[in-house]
Formats: C-alpha cells, structure tokens, sequence
C-alpha cells in the first residue's frame, strides 16, 4: 500500500471484487483530512439532504432554525402559507438574522445594524435608508438569499446546495416508497408530526461509521446483549434473530440508498399496530383497531408490511429513518475526520390517542434516545473503532464482504452487509466525480 503524500483516495479506498467475493475499506477513509475536503466538496455540498418537516412549520409564520452540513439554514412558511428554505445569514455583513431555533415571526431583524427582512426573504427596513443608492438592491440582491434546491417528499423538506441537482423523487428513487410508508402511519391518515423534545450529541468518530452502524443486523447480539436480556426477561422470550437466515433481509434501493428490514415480528411492540403481551389486553385491542383501520386505507398487504416489519431506512448519505419500536429520524454531519454531531426527531401520528403515544415515546427514548439502551454502546463501538484506525499503517482495511457472494439474490439476508456496501460504492463514485 502507497502511504506517501501523493496517496489518492479514490483509486485506494475500496476495494470491490464480485468475482471473489470480497469487499474492502481502506481505513485511511476515516482519518483523513484529504477525504475529508472531498466529502464536504462531492457529497454534502451535491446531494440532497435532509432539512426538517413539513409539520414543524405547518401554519403561517413558524420557522425552524438550524444548520445543514455546516451552514445555517431558516425554514419558515410565510403569511401566506408559502414554504421558504433561506441562508440565516444577513446580506449586509453576514450576521445570523434568527437566533432562536424555532419559533413564529413576521419578520426578522439582523441584530448588528438592524436590516430587516418580511417572511418571504423581502429586504423591508434599512437604518437611514437614503443613504443606499436604488441600484443596490434594484433585482433583489439584498434580500434573504435562499438555498439553490428545496423540496419537500411525503412531509421530509430535502435541500441542494447545487442548483443543478437532479430533481428529489429521481434522487430518492426506490427508497422514496419507503418514506412513503413512513408518513402513512396512524388509524386515521391524517399525517405525520415531529414531536417535541429533539436529541443532539455528538461522537468522536468519522460520520461514515454511523451510517455502516444504522442498518447493521450484525452487531446487535453482541453489542446490545443488554437489551436482549432486558427485552427476554419482559417479555418471556426472544429471537436470536440477527443471526438467524431468512428472518430479513436488505436491499439496495438505487443511488446509494438501503434498507435493512424485518419481514415477521421482531420481540419488541410497535405502537403504529403491533402489540406486546407487557402491554395488555386493553392496548392489544386499541392496535388492532388501528391495522383494521390502516388496512381498509391502504390495503392489508400494504398495512400488514408497515405495521408488522421493522425497517431501517438510509437515504444517502446520512439521513436514517428507524422505523423500529418507534419512528425515529437522524442525521448526522462531520466538522473534522473523527467529530461529527447527531441530531435525532420523533415521528408520530397526528391524533393517536395519548396512551399510543406514551408508548411511542417510551420505545423511541428506550433504545435509540441518547441514554437509551442502543445508542451509549453504539457510541462506544464507533468510537472505539476510531481509536483503532490509528493503527491503520499496521492494519490497513476494513472488510465488509459478509454476504457478498449472495447479494444479487432475491433477498439478502438481515445480517449481511450489503446496505455498507451500497452506500461505499456510491461514496466511491461521488468523490471520483461521478454525477448525483
């Protein structure tokens, strides 16, 4: 292996033979600051990413604030109901115009020499405004500037900071029906929501390790005994199912995207339908009204899916949808190889009844909250393979080759690692200079 300075990260870092059966990462692709540029470069300023929800700003005058790989966004619906997705950034000298993370305004005002701007990103107020000539802002230079994509699919608002990306449904393609699934929870259909209380923690780890880790049926024997053990003993019994064949399966879903999916009961309830002896008779029959409902909306095989499998959704590259115990969404963005920041939403039902979504909560804090049963020994894990890159001159790859031999099969398995596979390949092709 070439470790000079002229190291190419692109002809190195992954190694991908289908006649063998073999499949390689070259763990330089997680510490280095070469890498690094071209992701920010290739990917996070190309792609298409995850912004907010739809129901975060539903009525006129609600916003949301926050940053999108780096760069400080405002989503808002304006007075009359139209969605903007802007740079929180003044045009004057660059200051952040909105300094709250959520909230309803008319209008927001620059705190460092009081620009003022309309909902719909118009410049409205300047401090002795005869003093600026009619040609600084005659085509709109000055007002709010918005990003050069937004658009919104099944009440996900998805941004490009490239003005030539490919449409959204394109860049979805076979992952877009599954977060159509996702908004069609709930007896009645009425839609989606964000709950309150978002989760933000970070990991001393290249980002990369949690997208492998999201949809990985490999670790969770291991990883998550703890879990297991707890789920066993209230329940009374559990599946060694990540390592049991056929018990799911993965699958490729086209530009990077993969899902990893059960296909029968997993040992845990859902409460979109799915109920748990721990639970009790009275909830039992609440869910079971809920699929008799579901079912004559969509159809009972649609709802039989939705309801009765567990899926783990990723959207190129780093939005991932848990659709497990609870409807979890996350993302996740680096500022340096081996430090990047996770921000975490639960997704409800509109009109579940109370007791619905305490159990809802219950599993979404239960094992993917940041204190939950999951997430601490998922940190662990990254992290600790971080540490061990630092070894990477003395051992230098990463093999993700389990199930390699079968992957154009008909249904790869739940433990296999195809989903890695997926997103490395088109990882590769991107910082190469690929299209999006």
């Amino acid at each position: 292996m070439n470790q000079q300075a002229g190291f190419d990260p692109i002809s190195w870092a992954v190694v991908d033979d289908r006649a063998r059966g073999v499949f390689r990462v070259h763990r330089r692709a997680f510490v280095d600051q070469q890498i690094f540029e071209l992701e920010r470069e290739r990917i996070f300023s190309r792609c298409w990413l995850y912004a907010g929800h739809v129901s975060e700003v539903a009525q006129p005058g609600q916003f949301v604030a926050r940053p999108v790989a780096g760069r400080p966004l405002l989503i808002n619906r304006d007075r009359h109901g139209r969605l903007h997705v802007f740079f929180n950034s003044c045009t004057h000298r660059g200051a952040m115009v909105c300094r709250e993370n959520a909230g309803r305004a008319r209008n927001f005002s620059c705190p460092y020499h009081g620009w003022t701007f309309a909902d719909d990103g118009r410049l409205v107020q300047q401090p002795i405004p005869e003093s600026y000539s009619p040609a600084c802002n005659a085509a709109g230079e000055l007002n709010l500037r918005e990003v050069p994509r937004f658009d919104e699919f099944c009440g996900f608002i998805f941004v490009s900071f490239d003005a030539h990306a490919i449409d959204l449904a394109d860049y979805l393609a076979e992952a877009g029906d599954y977060l159509r699934m996702a908004s069609e929870h709930g007896a009645a259909g009425a839609g989606m929501e964000i709950l309150g209380g978002t989760q933000t923690y970070c990991a001393k780890a290249n980002w990369k390790l949690l997208q492998e880790n999201s949809a990985d049926g490999y670790h969770a024997d291991t990883t998550h005994a703890s879990y297991m053990d707890y789920i066993k003993a209230r329940e009374g019994a559990v599946l060694n199912m990540y390592t049991a064949k056929g018990f799911g399966r993965v699958r490729n879903l086209g530009r990077g995207h993969a899902v990893s999916e059960s296909i029968w009961g997993t040992p845990w309830g859902r409460p979109c339908a799915r109920s748990m002896p721990s639970w009790g008779e009275d909830i039992k029959a609440e869910l079971d009204g809920v699929f008799e409902q579901m079912a004559g909306r969509l159809g009972r095989e649609r709802a039989d899916f939705i309801c009765h499998g567990d899926r783990n959704l990723l959207i190129f590259p780093n939005l991932v949808v848990n659709d497990v115990g609870a409807l979890t969404v996350r993302t996740f963005y680096p500022s340096a190889p081996d430090y990047f920041e996770i921000t975490a939403w639960a997704l409800a039902p509109r009109g579940e009844s109370q007791r619905l979504r305490d159990l809802r909560i219950r599993n979404y804090l239960e094992f993917l909250g940041p204190a939950g049963f999951a997430t601490p020994d998922d940190q662990e894990m990254l992290e600790l393979c971080q540490r061990g890159y630092q070894a990477h001159a003395g051992v230098e790859w990463n093999d993700l080759s389990r199930g390699m031999l079968d992957e154009d099969g008909d249904s790869p398995a739940k433990q296999d690692e195809l989903q890695m596979r997926t997103f490395w390949r088109r990882w590769r092709d991107l910082l190469a200079g690929a299209e999006v």
